[in-house]
C-alpha cells in the first residue's frame, strides 16, 4: 500500500513538472517570441483567424468573411466576399482587372495601399483616367489548380475584363488534403514553435532537398502538381478565350537568389505553357533582378516581397500590361 502511495506521489510529482514546464514554455512562446514578426507564427495566426475549410476540396480553404488580423507587422482585414481589398460594388461601371494568385498576391507582411494590385489600380486611374478596379483575389497557400477551382466558383461573378493568373515557383505543388484543426493545433504556440523546430532539424539532419531543389522538382515533366497546374490553366484559358476576356500570366521571381536565378527553367517552361494556350507571359524578374535580394525580404527569415518589392514589380508591370492587353481598346465604347 505504501509503495502504491509512493507510485502515486511520484507519479503525480512528475505530472505536475511537465504541466508546469509546457506552462511555461507556451508562457515564454507568447511573450517572448511573439514578437508579430514570427513568420511561423505569423502564418499560423493567419491559418486560424482569417482562414476556413472551403466546401469545394479543389479550392480547400478560404477566407474568413469580414475577419481581420494584425499579421507580420501590418492590418489585414478580408472583405465581405472573402478577399483583401476593399468592398466591391458590383453596379459600378469601372475597369476590372481580376488578380489570381497566393500570398505574394494577397501581399504577406505588405500594407493594403502598398500591395501589387494596389499599386496598379491607382496608376491605372491615373494613366486612363477612369473608374478601374484591380481585385485582389490572393489567398496564402494557394496553387494554380485551387485559384482556377476558385475562379470557377466564385470569380466569375465579378465579371472581369482582365484576369491576371500571378504564378510564384511553388504554384505547381498538390493541392493539400485538409483534416480538422484540433484545438491543440488552434490555441497552442508552443505547438508551432516546437514542430518549425523539429522541421527544421529533420531536415539539417535527414538531407531533406533544399528549397531550390525542391522547387526544380516541382516542374519535372511527370510531376503530378506541374501536370494539374497545366491542366488548370488551360480550363482558365479556353474560358477566357470563348469568353473574349484576356488573360495573363505573371511569374513572380523567388527572392533569395536573383542573379544568377536559379529557377530560369521553370520560367522557360511557364512561357512555354502560357505560348501553347497563346496568353500573354510576363516575367517580374527584370524588375528585381539588379537588387540585393535581402532588402526585398518582408524579414530575414521571410523572402516574401516587401513594400518596396512590390513597388518594382507593380511599375514594371502595370505599363506592360496596358501594352499587352490593349487596355484602351477594351475601355472604348
Amino acid at each position: 500500500m505504501t509503495s502504491f502511495r509512493s507510485f502515486i506521489a511520484l507519479f503525480s510529482l512528475a505530472s505536475g513538472s511537465v504541466l508546469a514546464t509546457c506552462l511555461i514554455f507556451e508562457l515564454f512562446c507568447r511573450i517572448v517570441l511573439d514578437d508579430g514578426m514570427h513568420y511561423h507564427l505569423e502564418m499560423w495566426k493567419y491559418a486560424t483567424s482569417l482562414k476556413e475549410f472551403a466546401d469545394d476540396s479543389a479550392i480547400g480553404h478560404q477566407h474568413v468573411p469580414g475577419s481581420q488580423a494584425r499579421l507580420m507587422g501590418v492590418d489585414v482585414k478580408i472583405n465581405a466576399n472573402g478577399l483583401r481589398d476593399a468592398p466591391f460594388d458590383a453596379s459600378a461601371k469601372s475597369l476590372r482587372i481580376l488578380m489570381l494568385g497566393d500570398s505574394v498576391t494577397f501581399g504577406w507582411g505588405v500594407p493594403h495601399s502598398e500591395t501589387v494590385a494596389e499599386r496598379l489600380e491607382q496608376d491605372l486611374k491615373k494613366r486612363l483616367n477612369m473608374p478601374v478596379d484591380v481585385i485582389n483575389a490572393g489567398v496564402g497557400n494557394y496553387n494554380t489548380s485551387m485559384e482556377v477551382a476558385w475562379f470557377f466558383e466564385q470569380g466569375m461573378a465579378y465579371k472581369p475584363d482582365v484576369i491576371v493568373l500571378n504564378v510564384f515557383v511553388n504554384d505547381a505543388e498538390m493541392t493539400p488534403e485538409y483534416s480538422p484543426v484540433s484545438m491543440w493545433d488552434r490555441f497552442l504556440y508552443s505547438r508551432v514553435i516546437l514542430f518549425g523546430a523539429i522541421d527544421t532539424v529533420a531536415r539539417t539532419l535527414f538531407g531533406d532537398l533544399e528549397w531550390d531543389a525542391y522547387y526544380q522538382g516541382l516542374y519535372e515533366d511527370s510531376a503530378p502538381g506541374w501536370l494539374a497546374m497545366q491542366a488548370a490553366f488551360g480550363q482558365l484559358a479556353n474560358f477566357c478565350r470563348d469568353n473574349g476576356i484576356p488573360l495573363v500570366l505573371v511569374d513572380y521571381p523567388e527572392l533569395r537568389e536573383l542573379d544568377p536565378y536559379p529557377f530560369s527553367g521553370v520560367s522557360v517552361k511557364l512561357d512555354d505553357m502560357a505560348q501553347a494556350q497563346g496568353v500573354k507571359y510576363v516575367s517580374l524578374l527584370p524588375a528585381v533582378q539588379a537588387e540585393d535580394p535581402m532588402t526585398l525580404w518582408v524579414s530575414q527569415p521571410d523572402p516574401h516581397p516587401n513594400a518596396r518589392a512590390a513597388k518594382l514589380m507593380s511599375d514594371y508591370f502595370e505599363p506592360r500590361l496596358t501594352e499587352l492587353m490593349n487596355i484602351n481598346a477594351i475601355t472604348a465604347p
